[in-house]
């Protein structure tokens, strides 16, 4: 597909994009009711194996191809000291990344995963959003592009992870602007910040929106504003996906303020996507409960990376072994009643 010119175009083709199969999910729904289990014993594996198979068109579908990408970028409001760690890290994580060294890496691998990472500008951060907008609509629609470009559209399964010191800030910004409430709600510890640190991170968001009050009234305003640029790749990739019909599975905070301006900008424009995980950031779940989405694992990841929806995968590949490899009464000889 061809990259999208500006944040128009992203409204277009996102009321464009395709629908899950109804005949597929009907299909599902009916070798699910007579699978040897009693109903419903499977509780969610269920659920989310025909929503799978909907997406996939394909009554009884396997996971063969998934891909995770992930996104760094460098922030200017880290200057304003609401990361405990430097920005040069952002640099040497990617550095990590490409040699195989972080978690993403080993639980991407874990999964039969393709995984690749992309550094977009990271010599050169986004503005400081208290003074001003992140970014210039061409600058967001370039880091989107990045995202739309990177989603193979042979995948059958994508997850989206990042890299940015300061990001929790601009993932709680762009929360504050879409969802209002106290700036206090959506800001947390982050990469370890004490409690000076989160008052001062929720300082920084209260800033943002005073000084971008245009992000408020429009998400991809917020995501311009008041995100970075791995936050908008996140947003490219995932709404490729929505466009290509592939399934995803969210991660965690970040991901989710990424996948939030979506679900703001089009209704439906999530279906395509279940919760990974719930993370330790304390503002994760209520964004989650916004978008009406209920995670997998709870297990109190604060990585990010993709990692926690890196681990789901195996949930959905459990969930499509059931449903796809077991008999059914009759096949089985089983007396069903």
């Amino acid at each position: 597909m061809t990259a999208l010119q500006s944040l128009s175009d992203i409204r277009s083709r996102l009321q464009e994009a395709t629908s899950p199969d109804t005949a597929a999910r009907e299909a599902a729904e009916a070798r699910n009711s007579v699978l040897t289990k009693p109903p419903e014993a499977l509780g969610r594996l269920e659920e989310i194996a025909i929503w799978y198979a909907a997406w996939r068109r394909d009554a009884r579908p396997r996971i063969e191809a998934p891909q995770v990408l992930v996104f760094a970028g460098n922030h200017g409001v880290a200057a304003r000291g609401v990361s405990a760690f430097p920005p040069e890290v952002t640099v040497q994580m990617v550095a990590n990344f490409e040699a195989g060294g972080a978690a993403i890496n080993q639980l991407s691998d874990l999964a039969g995963a393709k995984m690749s990472v992309h550094a977009i500008e990271l010599d050169r951060p986004t503005a400081d959003f208290t003074q001003g907008p992140a970014m210039s609509e061409a600058e967001v629609m370039a880091a989107f592009n990045t995202g739309w470009n990177a989603v193979d559209a042979g995948a059958d399964l994508l997850v989206v992870g990042e890299m940015g010191i300061g990001n929790t800030t601009s993932a709680a910004a762009i929360a504050h602007a879409l969802y209002g409430g106290d700036p206090a709600d959506w800001t947390g510890r982050g990469t370890g910040v004490d409690e000076a640190g989160v008052a001062l991170k929720a300082d920084v968001v209260a800033k943002g929106l005073a000084a971008n009050p245009s992000a408020a009234s429009d998400p991809l305003e917020a995501l311009r504003c008041l995100g970075g640029r791995e936050v908008a790749g996140m947003v490219g990739a995932m709404a490729r996906a929505r466009a290509e019909g592939i399934p995803m599975i969210l991660d965690g905070f970040i991901c989710t303020a990424a996948a939030a301006v979506l679900h703001r900008t089009a209704e439906g424009a999530l279906d395509h996507a279940i919760a990974g995980h719930a993370s330790a950031e304390q503002a994760h779940i209520r964004m989650l409960e916004h978008l009406g989405k209920s995670p997998l694992l709870s297990l109190d990841l604060r990585l990010g990376e993709g990692s926690g929806a890196a681990l789901a995968i195996q949930v959905l590949k459990g969930a499509l072994a059931c449903h796809s490899g077991m008999a059914s009464f009759a096949e089985a000889g089983v007396s069903d009643g």
